[in-house]
C-alpha cells in the first residue's frame, strides 16, 4: 500500500508539474478524467485484445500508461479537494485502507478482484468516461500489470522529476540536451532511480541530484 509519505510526495509533485503548465490549473477546466479514459484504452492496446489477429503484450508500455493514468488522476482528485494536498492524500488513504473489491457502475456491481486485467482497464476507462475514479481499482490493474505500490511510485517520480529535469534545462526552447553519453536521458534516469532509497523523505529531491550530476554541464 502507498504511505502517507509517498502519496504526498506524489500530490505535491503533481501540483508543482501542473503549475508549471499553468499557474491557475484547478480552475482551467482541463478534462483530467478524460485523458485518463484516453491512457486506459491505450492501455488495453498495449495488452493486445484483438481475437482476429496475433497480438504480444508489451507490459512495460502498459505499465507506462498506468503511471500516466495516475498523473491525471491525481490532479482531478486535488481539483476535487481545492488544491487541498493533505485532503487529498487522505482520501486516497482511505480508499485504500477500506480493502473495497468491488465498484457500482450504472446500477451494476463489478467485484474487480475476480476480473481479468482488460475486463478492468474497461471498467477504469468507462467510470473515467463518466468522470469518475476509482482508487482501489486502479491499484488492482497495477497489481494485474506486475507493479507493486512502490514500483508505482518509484515510475511516477521518476517520470515527473525527468520532466521537471528537461523544463529546467531548456526543454521548451529546444536547448535540452536529451542525448548525454551516447546515451538518453531516460536511461540515465533508470540508473539513478536504482541507485536511490525509495523510503526517503527527499526522495524526489534525490533523483533530481543524480540527473542534474549526470547531465553534461
Amino acid at each position: 500500500m502507498l504511505s502517507s509519505t509517498q502519496l504526498s510526495t506524489m500530490l505535491t509533485l503533481q501540483d508543482k508539474m501542473n503549475k508549471k503548465v499553468n499557474p491557475q490549473w484547478l480552475t482551467a477546466g482541463y478534462a483530467y478524467l478524460r485523458a485518463a479514459m484516453i491512457e486506459s484504452v491505450e492501455g488495453i492496446e498495449h495488452h493486445g485484445w484483438k481475437w482476429w489477429k496475433a497480438q504480444s503484450k508489451d507490459l512495460p508500455q502498459l505499465q507506462m500508461e498506468l503511471v500516466d493514468i495516475w498523473h491525471f488522476a491525481l490532479s482531478a482528485i486535488i481539483i476535487e479537494f481545492a488544491g487541498d494536498i493533505d485532503k487529498s492524500a487522505a482520501t486516497i488513504a482511505q480508499q485504500l485502507a477500506s480493502g473495497r473489491q468491488n465498484v457500482t457502475f450504472d446500477g451494476k456491481d463489478y467485484d474487480f478482484a475476480n476480473r481479468d486485467i482488460l475486463d478492468n482497464l474497461q471498467l477504469m476507462a468507462g467510470l473515467c468516461a463518466a468522470n469518475r475514479f476509482d482508487v482501489p481499482l486502479f491499484i488492482r490493474i497495477v497489481e494485474q500489470a506486475e507493479m507493486n505500490s512502490d514500483e508505482l511510485y518509484r515510475q511516477y517520480v521518476g517520470k515527473n522529476v525527468l520532466n521537471f529535469f528537461r523544463q529546467d534545462n531548456g526543454y521548451k526552447e529546444g536547448t535540452y540536451i536529451k542525448i548525454w553519453h551516447q546515451r538518453e536521458d531516460n536511461e540515465h534516469l533508470v540508473e539513478v532511480l536504482n541507485s536511490l532509497d525509495i523510503s526517503a523523505e527527499n526522495y524526489s529531491d534525490q533523483v533530481y541530484a543524480g540527473l542534474q550530476a549526470r547531465y553534461p554541464s
